[in-house]
Parts: C-alpha cells; structure tokens; sequence
C-alpha cells in the first residue's frame, strides 16, 4: 500500500487506536500508517513481539501494541485477538481507502525461507495460508498460530490475503519470511 501523502498533507491522519476487551484478553492497538516503522509492542509473548515488530518495520507503519492476556492458559487468545484488533486499526485508518494502491506482492526471503504474499484490500476478507511448519512452538508461541494471527488479520481488516513458503527449513525463518512478506506487500 502506497502512502497517501496529499490526504495526509490536506489534514487526515491515517491513524487508528483500537482498544479490545474480552473475557481474555485487554489489548490497545495504535497504527500509524505513514510512519516510519517505529514499534513499541509489549505482548507478553518473546517471538510475537519479534513478528510484530518485523511487521511494523517492513510495512513503514508504526505499531503499538500492548495486551494483558491469558498467557498462564496459552498464547492463543492474545495471538488471535491482536490479529483481529490490528486488522481492525487498519480498516479503520485506511477510511475510504480512496488513492490507495489496492494491491500489493512481495518475495521475501529469511535466509533459506521464502515467502511470496499477495494482497488485496477490497473489503473482502479472505485468507490463503499454505505454509508449513515442523516444529510446534516458536518460544512460548505455537507455530499453528501463526495462521491465527493473519486469519484475525484479514477478516478484521478486509483483507484478502494470501501467503504461501514456497521453501524453507528453520521454523523461525519460515514465521519471519511471513510477517516480512506480508509487510512488504502492504
């Protein structure tokens, strides 16, 4: 997605502060979308703040994230539950969505992974995820969250959005190859 630089410079911030409570988790999310890449996200959970940093960094939007979540039970709530706040910033700060380049692709590569990444901001929102990890857990992160977290994404986010690895041996080059791709097609 390209910046939209004349709505940003007539007076419309592409900005969004999502705030979500549920029995199992309390997150904020505040997106910026002609940021720098800057982020600040404070998950509970090692390896996704990693993602969502990479995440932020790619895409030149700044995130934030914070969330007490249901850690003692597992990382799924919290995973999920940002996917769908974070989608949801993004609906809300892409507005209109007029002047935006819609669609966007990216090839990324993390060492011996690669991950292509198309999307589609249409209003749409429909997940492709074929990629495939051997090892369950990433830290304190399990790898099938990885789909959680882009499925919560795009339905929140309007997003179809379709990730495929084409290759890859280590799982945390395969999890970051797909946060990077992901980023760099937005």
């Amino acid at each position: 997605m390209a910046s939209n630089r004349a709505l940003e410079s007539a007076g419309t911030p592409r900005t969004a502060e999502i705030t979500r409570n549920t029995k199992e988790t309390k997150i904020k999310v505040a997106i910026n979308l002609d940021g720098t890449g800057q982020a600040d996200n404070q998950t509970g959970i090692g390896f996704f703040d990693h993602m969502l940093d990479q995440l932020a960094r790619h895409s030149l939007i700044d995130i934030t994230t914070s969330c007490d979540g249901d850690l003692h039970i597992d990382a799924h709530h919290t995973v999920e539950d940002i996917g769908w706040a974070l989608g949801a910033a993004l609906n809300e700060a892409l507005g209109s969505r007029a002047g935006i380049n819609r669609f966007g692709n990216a090839f990324t590569p993390m060492d011996e992974a690669l991950t292509r990444c198309s999307i589609d901001l249409s209003q749409r929102p429909f997940l492709v995820f074929r990629t495939k990890f051997t090892a369950p857990m990433l830290g304190t992160m399990a790898t099938e969250l990885v789909r959680e977290f882009f499925q919560a994404f795009a339905q929140a986010g309007g997003i179809t959005l379709h990730i495929n690895t084409l290759y890859g041996d280590n799982n945390h080059h395969i999890a970051e190859s797909c946060f990077k791709a992901s980023a760099r097609a937005l």
